[in-house]
């Protein structure tokens, strides 16, 4: 019998079915192909929506895993062509311990890529912002790229490579005030897209990001697809998310504990001005706009 979520989406089944069998992939590593899976797990006959889609993830020692692991996992679920990126092929730690190996260098990366994407981790953005190497990557395959994009402190990264320059942008709130320094347009969004740059908030922002920009590759049949498989549903137990919702008396004493952080975090960003031939000045306030 076929049910409404049937007749919505014709080969929703084998789109599902498909899903399940990529997303599994994630465990056998980004390039697992189908004969790589359980030979005993039934193919799909439907055609992944983002199959042939190239998506270039960096991946840089500090970042935090869970923002590169939400948007992968949607990019995965959708059939994206996956490619972890880096310097080296070297294992690359993260927040929580897990290493993450790339799979492809700078130097080989595709130049035509549908997304480039930058995780965050603020310590680690750091490093990122002043390695050139880096920077060059980024600045070569942005040049091209469909989209360029970024969650949490990833967003500076974008700037220090000059890709945000002109753009309204977000980023983790700890260090949003920094952007404009690189030539950005704060945007208090939780997503911002700004023509084709789409950026994320802190850490869990990912997953909106995410939907996002997976209805702009494949169709927001396809994203609502995805965020049905993943159960995406938030309900938080806390309304204490964000600045806003936690009010001014707590973001002093959470500030207390960000100092040194966010000081080299500022350093940081002057001197990516510096290198872009930006003035350094007055921070512009966020213009607040949601996602357009």
């Amino acid at each position: 019998m076929m049910t409404d979520l049937d007749a919505d989406y014709p080969g929703r089944r084998d789109f599902l079915s498909l899903s399940m069998a990529l997303a599994g992939g994630l465990l056998l590593g980004e390039k697992a192909s189908a004969k790589e899976m359980d030979a005993g797990m039934p193919m799909p006959r439907t055609k992944a929506p983002g199959a042939g889609r190239k998506v270039a993830m960096l991946v840089h020692p500090r970042m935090v895993l869970m923002d590169l692991v939400g948007p992968q996992t949607i990019f995965r679920i959708l059939g994206c062509d996956i490619y972890l990126v880096a310097k080296t092929l070297e294992p690359v730690s993260t927040d929580v311990g897990i290493s993450v190996t790339p799979d492809i260098t700078f130097e080989h990366c595709p130049k035509d890529l549908d997304v480039l994407f930058v995780p965050g981790g603020l310590m680690g953005s750091l490093v990122a912002m002043e390695d050139q190497q880096t920077l060059n990557f980024l600045a070569d395959r942005g040049a091209a790229a469909r989209y360029v994009t970024s969650v949490c402190t990833g967003g500076l990264v974008l700037a220090a490579a000059g890709l945000l320059n002109g753009y309204r942008a977000t980023t983790h709130w700890g260090v949003a005030d920094l952007l404009p320094l690189m030539g950005a347009v704060h945007d208090t969004g939780r997503v911002v897209q700004d023509r084709n740059r789409f950026t994320g908030g802190g850490v869990t922002a990912g997953l909106d990001f995410g939907l996002m920009l997976a209805a702009q590759l494949c169709g927001e049949e396809a994203a609502k697809h995805v965020q049905l498989v993943i159960e995406y549903s938030p309900q938080p137990p806390f309304r204490s998310g964000t600045p806003e919702e936690v009010g001014p008396e707590r973001m002093i004493e959470e500030r207390k504990g960000r100092v040194w952080m966010d000081g080299q975090a500022r350093q940081a960003s002057e001197r990516a001005a510096a290198r872009l031939g930006l003035q350094t000045g007055t921070v512009n306030q966020g213009i607040g706009h949601p996602l357009t």
